[in-house]
């Protein structure tokens, strides 16, 4: 019996508490009709903003879209580039070519790659200056160190692979030797 009355008077304040909520929920209901309009102007407000938020991200994904959407076509067709250097020094290393077609050859290889440079330069794709800046991390990848004592700890000496930029991104980076300062002879000797 006793668990019985617990639960009557369990019951009884769930009932008063239901009735208070249901008066605070009328008391929300009877807002005034001014205090409702400041309420939709509010929310309307809100609405506008959020939709002109979206607007001007979707136009900015656009232009990026269309500024960089070509960077994967562009990053292989380094490759073109690479070929023709290579194929430069070849031709200049082959010693069955005679002068005059090495020159030949050469001058058309030339022209080739100077006409995909000037393609590149506009389409806003163009290489990174290398030889005689210092290292950047976020545009050359250092590959070897090169003992030089005229120029300063890493300074780029000499460039392996030429990096890009398309615009302002990073196609590729230059792969580069940076210097550094020779080691004494005593330094060398305690080293090994």
């Amino acid at each position: 019996m006793p668990e019985e009355e617990n639960t009557i008077e369990e019951n009884k304040e769930d009932l008063n508490e239901g009735k208070s909520e249901e008066n605070e929920v009328e008391t929300k209901k009877e807002i005034s009709p001014e205090e409702k309009i400041v309420e939709l102007e509010d929310k309307l407000t809100r609405s506008f903003a959020e939709l002109e938020n979206q607007r001007r991200r979707f136009e900015k994904e656009k232009d990026e879209a269309f500024d960089y959407g070509g960077m994967v076509f562009a990053r292989d067709a380094l490759n073109l580039l690479d070929n023709l250097e290579r194929s430069k020094q070849s031709i200049n290393n082959d010693q069955n070519l005679d002068k005059d077609s090495k020159k030949k050859i050469m001058d058309h290889i030339e022209i080739i790659l100077n006409d995909t440079l000037t393609i590149f330069k506009k389409n806003n794709i163009i290489p990174v200056n290398s030889i005689n800046e210092k290292l950047d991390p976020n545009k050359h990848q250092a590959m070897m160190e090169i003992e030089d004592d005229s120029k300063e700890p890493g300074t780029i000496v000499q460039e392996i692979q030429t990096g890009f930029m398309l615009k302002d991104r990073l196609l590729r980076p230059s792969l580069v030797g940076v210097s550094k300062k020779p080691q004494k002879k005593g330094e060398k000797e305690t080293k090994k």
